[in-house]
């Protein structure tokens, strides 16, 4: 970008998302004169929290990958991560329970990992060090060379080192038929292939060069930012008003104002704030049909309903009165017909007979967010997006999440429970106006990748640009960190030209 010393191009950015947050705060630091607007009362979108009872509760994301993204966002500004929060690597880094009585704990260390892989598949540790090593090839021009482009057009990815490598990022194989390329066990296969549950495809829909997630979990590892996620926010948000960003909480945006194929400002429920350009962080379909003409659209209606989602989810946050046993601070249950429940999302959408589940037990590693001898429980059950919603169904799904917190710990929990609250599809729509319910956005498919995505800048205004996890990169928390600088220099090259 070129830095502006007089020009004050005043940038108003709708929604205060991870991606959100990331684009006003490179605006303001080039000189721009920077506004968020959020509809709700506190910043972080999906990843807002809430305090109840002596409990604190992280809304949404709870996994803390990809460190070093979050270090190059802070780094740019010459700032570090340690400046805003105190980061912790997890060792276990989290546990899969297979079964009733058979558990993995992922051991941070590499050494560890390895005797791992050895005692499920003898032999099998060699294996994984070269599945890793193409792993690591994957994540460093995934992560540089593809992530960290617009995808506006094909022509960004004529490069050099991504063509030679092509055949290396295995794009078009699945990650799938990759796994099993180096690896017979089934536990391993599980292990290997989760962590793309979430972006949003089957392992045998979802290109090999996503094992790069598995660089990012065995190799950098899972950390936690003491607080919850929710303090990555607070870092951001204190960053942002060092640059000069302005914030406007509690205020919907009802209109995005259009003059001669201009934006010039945004009509809110308090009142008009002009603008001489706007950057959407909110949910992308929302923003299209709701805030614009439909003259103005990049996309048909028939279009997003064929786009390939990513799950949805059913979460209950549960205060317990009581410690529980036998859980880590990220656990994982595959003790069910796992591939059945990836149908139940992606083949033939409906809600799951017996689902995969994931808790998280944070105050395994962080007191304060617990009082004295309690527990803070999330449960987390990836369903697919726009199926029914109804306290019935989310009372038989509590029923079963409790089963399980017994049946795991081998206590009475249910009688130990002091708060408890569930969010599914219904409080998605209502709180980030989301497409169909979704909590992550679009699907990773190889159709869906890059410059497939739906684009980021308004192919009709050229002052409205598109951010966050429905377009370019993708889903997760990271991506959406990245998503943001991608719209910041998108807007820099609209005010330069």
């Amino acid at each position: 970008m070129q830095t502006k010393k007089n020009l004050k191009d005043r940038v108003i950015v709708i929604g205060s998302g991870f991606a959100g947050l990331s684009v006003a705060t490179h605006l303001a630091h080039e000189g721009y004169e920077v506004e968020v607007f959020e509809k709700n009362d506190s910043l972080g979108g999906r990843a807002r929290k809430f305090q109840q009872d002596g409990f604190t509760f992280d809304m949404g994301p709870s996994w803390y990958w990809m460190p070093d993204v979050f270090e190059q966002y802070f780094g740019k500004f010459g700032k570090s991560v340690a400046d805003y929060y105190d980061l912790r690597r997890l060792d276990p880094s989290y546990r899969v329970y297979f079964a009733k009585d058979h558990k993995m704990d992922l051991p941070a260390s590499m050494e560890g990992m390895y005797k791992l892989f050895e005692k499920y598949e003898p032999g099998s540790s060699k294996n994984l060090k070269k599945f890793l090593e193409e792993a690591s090839y994957k994540y460093e021009v995934g992560i540089n060379d593809l992530v960290y482009k617009p995808g506006q057009s094909l022509t960004e990815f004529l490069d050099m080192r991504v063509i030679k490598g092509a055949f290396r990022l295995q794009l078009l194989n699945s990650l799938s038929s990759h796994v099993r390329k180096y690896f017979k066990n089934p536990y391993l296969i599980e292990l290997l292939e989760f962590p793309v549950l979430f972006l949003g495809a089957k392992a045998s829909k979802t290109p090999a060069l996503y094992s790069l997630m598995n660089y990012a979990d065995i190799v950098l590892g899972t950390w936690y930012p003491m607080g919850g996620m929710y303090s990555v926010v607070k870092g951001m948000e204190r960053l942002a008003y060092e640059k000069g960003v302005a914030f406007h909480h509690g205020t919907k945006v009802a209109k995005i104002v259009i003059e001669k194929n201009k934006v010039t400002g945004l009509l809110t429920d308090r009142g008009i704030f002009n603008a001489d350009a706007v950057i959407a962080g909110a949910d992308y379909y929302h923003v299209e049909n709701d805030l614009l003409p439909s003259e103005y659209r990049n996309y048909s209606e028939k279009y997003w309903n064929k786009r390939s989602m990513a799950p949805s989810a059913l979460l209950f946050y549960i205060g317990l009165k009581t410690k529980v046993d036998n859980l880590l601070h990220h656990n994982l249950f595959f003790d069910v017909d796992f591939d059945q429940h990836v149908a139940d999302i992606y083949k033939q959408p409906r809600w799951p007979d017996h689902p995969a589940m994931y808790i998280s037990c944070s105050s395994k590693t962080d007191m304060d967010i617990a009082p004295p001898g309690h527990e803070n429980i999330i449960v987390l059950i990836p369903v697919a997006p726009g199926l029914p919603d109804n306290p019935e169904l989310r009372e038989k799904y509590y029923d079963m999440a409790m089963k399980k917190l017994e049946q795991v710990s081998g206590q009475n929990i249910e009688e130990h429970v002091v708060y408890s609250r569930s969010y599914a599809y219904e409080d998605f729509k209502n709180d980030y106006n989301a497409f169909k319910g979704n909590a992550y956005g679009l699907a990773n498919t190889l159709l869906q990748t890059a410059f497939l995505k739906p684009k980021m800048m308004n192919k009709k205004i050229k002052n409205l640009i598109y951010t966050g996890q429905l377009t370019v990169p993708g889903p997760g928390v990271p991506p959406s960190i990245i998503s943001g600088k991608l719209a910041a220099g998108l807007m820099d090259q609209y005010f330069n030209k």
